[in-house]
């Protein structure tokens, strides 16, 4: 089987490269590939130092939160990490939770319908910090100083991107609002333009003190004879119970936030067993169901129920098909989903809840209607929610689709859709794989005081109201749902594709046709980042006014003449963009060749390096 799968891949190999636009990476010792060409060399920095690709994970987020790449230090991070030792698939949770008195009752109050998007009441506790020192502390190799060490120098100054710069520019007027980012960001304050030209040199010096008090607790913590482990452990307590805490809470409460040091004392890393399912033999593995993760995996198992490669790559009826799969695995996340223990996930993720949900996919138009179903007797289980689904569409906000919407406006309303996020993937020679979606605090940010931490925004995923949700309720010591989403995927049960992507509600929908471009329609990683997506509007938004509109639909602007008519006869609303997803970062491993492959989408400044 590998002879014949090796063949293949010789003879079409070629014809790939000459249609990416980006060449494929390659490497037989080690692949980083992340939203910026620096902290991609941090990451190869550290396996060049011995690190195993957990280090380099951990120092490519280290060094992205702090370019301020759709992120920042007091963000959340979701991590897949296989662990070739034990074979096994493990879940990083470093979500922050809603701080004290973020009640339903405190936002309706201040006349919020939910959280809000911006400021110090859109915060929920850092979860970066203490993810990427769990990630080090329990499956890495080197120091927590060997891995902050690119990160730090980086603090001390870095020539800042185009993109972070012009978007400080932007959003000056916002920044000024928040003491502490207008001193941070606005470097020319007075003149014309007041945030960093592009280029300039960008220089955090709090943020750099904070992240060399992490390094001073874990030394000092090693020469009192303390293990490497605990070392790190110290200087996670460091953050979190000692004075870079202190300094966060006093500033997120002179700004008018809600932060307490119980808040940070009391929150915890969790390591958890993730969820799978199987499609054609591959297990596909995501965060469990305080992530959108799930809905991938439900899709394919609707999908399983389709001969999709029968249909055409991007047909009509292929599209179709996707929009309504994903339509109904979206509307189970929106009723479903949350940070609750009692989530029905065992149902959600059964075959034959899939089954009953794929027979509700009308072949010859869209239904606008479609609304979450019952996993509940695929559990064994009786759903105490009977009365809130009868009711809940009627809970959504349904915009007119913009009929006729230019490119430009499309760009302006899909916003929130793409909204925050980078990707993380590594992996080496070892067999360490690793997939992070780190997001939150992205500009603009609320800087929490002398820390130079940027707040979280994440709140705004929460909902106010139990009938729109039940499981994802604002409440005190609450994860919100999020949209990050990594991606592990085994075949043969090794791993085989390493995956993830930004954009808001987006990721799981671009993700889904990533893998189906791979295993139905035989893509190399490179030409399946690049290659057209759909996306779907036809779910409630995790931000702002969480929104939904049915129908409408995101389409490349290459899309054929008889694929459009086709389409819009099928009910659709069509946008068009030159890009059709957030860059889709992405590693496969050639067990065939003893090689990886690596893959990164052909817009935005993502891309990798591998040796």
């Amino acid at each position: 089987m590998f002879r014949k799968a090796a063949l293949v891949l010789l003879i079409t190999v070629p014809v790939f490269a000459q249609r990416t636009q980006k060449p494929p990476l390659h490497g037989s010792h080690w692949m980083a590939v992340t939203g910026k060409p620096l902290a991609a060399t941090a990451g190869a920095m550290i396996f060049q130092k011995g690190g195993n690709a957990v280090d380099a994970a951990a120092a490519m987020i280290a060094a992205t939160c702090t370019m301020w790449d759709t992120l920042s230090w007091g963000g959340e991070t979701q991590a897949l990490i296989y662990n070739p030792n034990t074979k096994q698939i493990i879940g990083i949770n470093a979500l922050g939770v809603a701080p004290t008195g973020a009640t339903p009752e405190f936002y309706r109050t201040h006349n919020y319908k939910y959280p809000p998007e911006f400021g110090p009441l859109a915060a929920v506790t850092p979860g970066t910090p203490g993810g990427v020192m769990t990630m080090i502390a329990e499956y890495g190799k080197l120091s927590l100083k060997d891995d902050l060490a690119p990160a730090i120098e980086m603090a001390d100054g870095y020539p800042i991107e185009a993109q972070a710069a012009n978007t400080i520019e932007r959003d000056k007027a916002r920044i000024k609002q928040w003491p502490y980012s207008k001193a941070l960001f606005l470097t020319h304050a007075g003149s014309r333009r007041e945030a960093p030209e592009p280029g300039e040199m960008f220089r955090q010096p709090d943020l750099a003190a904070t992240l060399r008090k992490l390094v001073e607790a874990e030394q000092t913590a090693l020469k009192q004879g303390k293990s490497r482990k605990d070392a790190i452990y110290a200087a996670y307590d460091r953050f979190y119970k000692g004075d870079i805490a202190r300094e966060i809470v006093r500033s997120v409460q002179e700004q008018g936030g809600l932060f307490t040091m119980d808040d940070l004392g009391n929150w915890k890393v969790k390591i958890e067993e993730p969820v799978k399912t199987s499609y054609k033999g591959i297990h596909i593995y995501k965060l469990t169901a305080w992530t959108q993760g799930p809905a991938m995996l439900q899709s394919l198992n609707i999908l399983e129920n389709f001969d999709l490669k029968s249909m055409g790559y991007n047909t009509s009826r292929y599209i179709n098909t996707i929009y309504q799969t994903m339509s109904l695995a979206f509307a189970d996340r929106d009723f479903y989903y949350g940070d609750s223990r009692d989530v029905p996930l065992r149902g959600l993720l059964s075959k034959d809840y899939a089954k009953e949900r794929a027979k509700l996919i009308r072949a010859e138009r869209n239904d606008p209607t479609i609304t979450a179903g019952d996993p509940y007797p695929f559990q064994g289980g009786q759903n105490p929610f009977l009365d809130l689904l009868k009711a809940w569409p009627a809970t959504a906000n349904h915009p007119a689709p913009a009929r006729g919407a230019t490119s430009q406006d499309a760009s302006i309303q899909q916003s929130s859709f793409y909204a925050g996020t980078t990707s993380v993937e590594t992996a080496d020679a070892e067999g360490w794989a690793v997939s992070v979606t780190p997001s939150g605090g992205w500009l603009p940010a609320v800087i929490a005081g002398h820390s130079g931490v940027g707040l979280s925004q994440r709140a705004q995923s929460f909902v106010l109201d139990r009938a729109e949700d039940p499981f994802n309720v604002i409440q005190p010591g609450q994860r919100p749902r999020v949209t990050l989403t990594p991606t592990l995927a085994l075949k043969d049960g090794l791993p085989y594709l390493v995956f993830s992507v930004q954009g808001g509600d987006s990721q799981d929908q671009n993700l889904l046709q990533f893998f189906l471009n791979v295993v139905e329609f035989g893509m190399t990683v490179q030409e399946a980042t690049e290659a057209a997506n759909i996306n779907s509007f036809q779910m409630r938004s995790s931000f702002g006014n969480h929104e939904i509109q049915p129908g409408r639909i995101l389409l490349n602007s290459e899309t054929p003449p008889w694929v459009r008519g086709e389409l819009r006869r099928m009910g659709y609303t069509a946008v068009f963009e030159d890009r059709t997803s957030g860059p889709i970062n992405a590693i496969m491993f050639d067990r065939a060749h003893g090689t990886l492959w690596g893959g990164s989408s052909n817009h935005g400044e993502d891309y990798g390096i591998g040796w």
